[in-house]
């Protein structure tokens, strides 16, 4: 071989090595260096220590054997307050054919104003006042996702400013979505 023949056969082989070396060089850098997101696919918080409705205080028969989204109403509920109550609302109509399984609950620290108990249609939602001694998860607003056996497993924290809103809401739909779709009970 001469030195022509023998540069083009080392290029090769170069291209050859490379070609499946590189990728798998890449891809360790990228799990290294946290260049892609991890595997998280909810749009909540996670809550990872077991949380009961009982542990709550929340002890009402209507709600078993359903999915709940829980909406923590705030002492004051304002104008911010209640568009999340309307967000809230438009993603369980959202639901479509799965709104049968899903319950809205609104949990009041202070007795709703008529304009408010006006604004929460009975119909959709079931209001809940809250225990005396609420939990730390339901001392702030936020809504939580229930399963049918009580337990909480995601928790939203709700948006500071109304352009925040729509992302809320299709954050909450979609996870409310893969959860009833990978569940039997409820």
């Amino acid at each position: 071989m001469n030195e022509v023949q023998k540069k083009k056969s080392r290029r090769n082989l170069f291209l050859v090595v490379s070609a499946f070396v590189l990728p798998i060089i890449l891809a360790k850098l990228a799990l290294t260096q946290d260049w892609l997101d991890s595997g998280v696919t909810n749009k909540g918080l996670l809550i990872e220590n077991e949380v009961t409705l009982n542990d709550l205080g929340i002890t009402d028969s209507a709600l078993n054997n359903m999915w709940l989204i829980l909406y923590v109403l705030p002492t004051q509920c304002n104008e911010q307050c209640e568009q999340t109550l309307s967000s809230v609302n438009n993603t369980f109509v959202a639901l479509g054919r799965e709104m049968p399984r899903v319950k809205n609950v609104a949990l009041y620290q202070q007795p709703l104003t008529k304009k408010q108990f006006n604004q929460i249609d009975v119909t959709k939602w079931i209001p809940i006042a809250a225990p005396k001694k609420p939990h730390t998860l339901v001392k702030q607003p936020i809504v939580l996702l229930v399963d049918p056996l009580g337990n909480i497993i995601l928790a939203h924290q709700t948006p500071k400013t109304f352009e925040q809103q729509p992302m809320f809401g299709k954050g909450i739909l979609a996870d409310m979505k893969k959860l009833l779709k990978y569940s039997k009970i409820g």
